[in-house]
């Protein structure tokens, strides 16, 4: 029996008149990494800000490892990691002060998390770097630090909002390394991501939302068989059920009306 990490039922988000997000119902397992599919404004940040419990649903409920992030959030929030798109840095420390300021917030013991920050400073090549400023660093490094802080206590449950936004290939080739690694350990890990490429290579389950719905899910391969091409690409996959299909063809018939 796999263990649930991650729960949604019936999850939903309203602003004014508007449904961000409409009775969303899944289930990321031990083991497993999930990644969260859908065009822009379809509802994938709102999504993980109300699974982080930094936004309240509307109606429904999300739970991470058991607990309800709206009435239990101090014993769920103790389990995630959080890695927004545009993650905030206090820029007038060091990396090495804001990872142990960061293992502080999660009351880890000194002495460990020295030694988990040493270890996250050299997995991410910034030990040379890690009593600079933040706010010298590049934007992939500062997605680094980010990344390192969010792992720096373990957590069971990573929720990552577009994570590969500014990593050179090699970074992102390590944060691959680094989550498939977190999920052999029994670590949840839930990504949204535009670049399906990513996704393909990455995820053992993909959710695809449209609207605030989710409109389909499965392996890459339940995917394909789904829309009944079996050697068709995630991206293919992706297009003919969100409509885009139409999109790529009518960006074709003008690139063809320019011949005329």
């Amino acid at each position: 029996m796999k263990e649930t990490l991650i729960k949604a039922r019936g999850l939903t988000k309203k602003f004014g008149t508007i449904t961000a997000v409409d009775h969303l119902d899944l289930e990321v397992y031990a083991g497993e990494i999930y990644g969260f599919l859908g065009p822009n404004g379809s509802g994938k940040t709102t999504t993980i800000r109300m699974l982080t419990g930094l936004l309240e649903p509307t109606s429904g409920e999300a739970r991470i490892c058991g607990y309800d992030i709206n009435t239990e959030p101090a014993r769920a929030k103790a389990l995630i990691a959080y890695v927004p798109d545009q993650p905030r840095l206090y820029g007038k420390l060091t990396a090495r002060e804001f990872l142990a300021l960061m293992a502080n917030l999660y009351r880890m013991p000194p002495d460990r998390a020295r030694e988990q920050a040493e270890n996250l400073l050299a997995l991410f090549e910034l030990s040379g770097r890690g009593d600079e400023l933040l706010e010298g660093y590049s934007h992939g490094m500062r997605q680094k630090i980010v990344l390192a802080a969010a792992l720096i206590h373990r957590p069971r449950v990573l929720l990552m909002d577009e994570p590969t936004v500014g990593l050179d290939p090699r970074s992102a080739r390590l944060l691959k390394d680094i989550l498939q690694e977190l999920a052999r350990l029994g670590a949840a890990v839930f990504l949204s991501t535009h670049i399906l490429e990513i996704a393909e290579r990455m995820c053992h389950r993909v959710g695809i939302l449209q609207e605030g719905a989710l409109i389909a899910q499965g392996s890459p391969q339940e995917l394909r068989l789904k829309v009944g091409h079996a050697d068709e690409s995630l991206e293919d996959i992706f297009l003919d059920l969100t409509g885009g299909i139409e999109d790529a063809e009518l960006i074709r018939s003008l690139g063809e009306g320019e011949h005329h």
